[in-house]
């Protein structure tokens, strides 16, 4: 049986790329790598994806008039190379769902869901956002992608607790951990169909989630 086929979709360092390469190469990942996508041909995550020989497409989002030029350029490159599922990590341009890929495309917020999430908000807006709103709670959160920005149906999110004296650095280095082990969670449950994803429901095995 082939493995499980991803295509990763970046726009600049990667940092998340790079995590699920280390989990797949821990053994803790089963899937394959098919294609990493760039909205940016100088995008430092492309390093990553070179040095582990996974095919790349790379794009200027400035060459493109429209969002629908866009996605059917990304999702006819994910076609080409037999992607199962498309994981947005940094990927910061807006796509277009094309039909075979509803329920197909999922994307990691460094917030909860459905607050400090949208257009603009992402990085570091969203940790100063937090900041700024006097939470005691963060995390991350990730969800079925759709045609808005942090709007599809969240499939799981992982807290992480504000400290008095956070910055938004601090803050973000504390949900980027909860990142690395929820992401690659995710992607190992539908890969292995212990999370099943339908146009009516979201079903999570109970325990998927003990070790993240």
């Amino acid at each position: 049986m082939s493995k499980f086929r991803i295509a990763v979709l970046i726009s600049g360092s990667g940092t998340t790329l790079k995590n699920l390469i280390r989990k797949r190469d821990a053994g803790l990942l089963d899937v394959e790598f098919s294609l990493v996508v760039s909205s940016n041909p100088d995008a430092r995550g492309l390093e990553f994806a070179r040095n582990a020989n996974i095919p790349e497409y790379v794009y200027d989002h400035r060459v493109y008039s429209t969002t629908d030029e866009i996605s059917h350029e990304v999702f006819a490159a994910c076609r080409e190379h037999h992607v199962d599922l498309v994981v947005c990590g940094g990927f910061l341009r807006r796509l277009k769902i094309e039909p075979d890929f509803v329920n197909r495309v999922i994307n990691i917020h460094p917030g909860l869901i459905p607050e400090f999430c949208g257009k603009g908000m992402y990085g570091k807006h969203v940790h100063q956002a937090v900041i700024s709103a006097g939470r005691t709670e963060s995390g991350c959160s990730v969800h079925l992608v759709d045609d808005q920005f942090d709007h599809g149906p969240i499939v799981a999110q992982k807290k992480v607790a504000v400290h008095p004296d956070d910055t938004p650095e601090t803050l973000a280095a504390r949900v980027f951990e909860a990142e690395c082990e929820l992401y690659p969670a995710v992607i190992q449950g539908i890969a292995n169909g212990k999370i099943r994803i339908d146009s009516d429901s979201i079903q999570v095995s109970s325990g998927i989630f003990d070790k993240s």
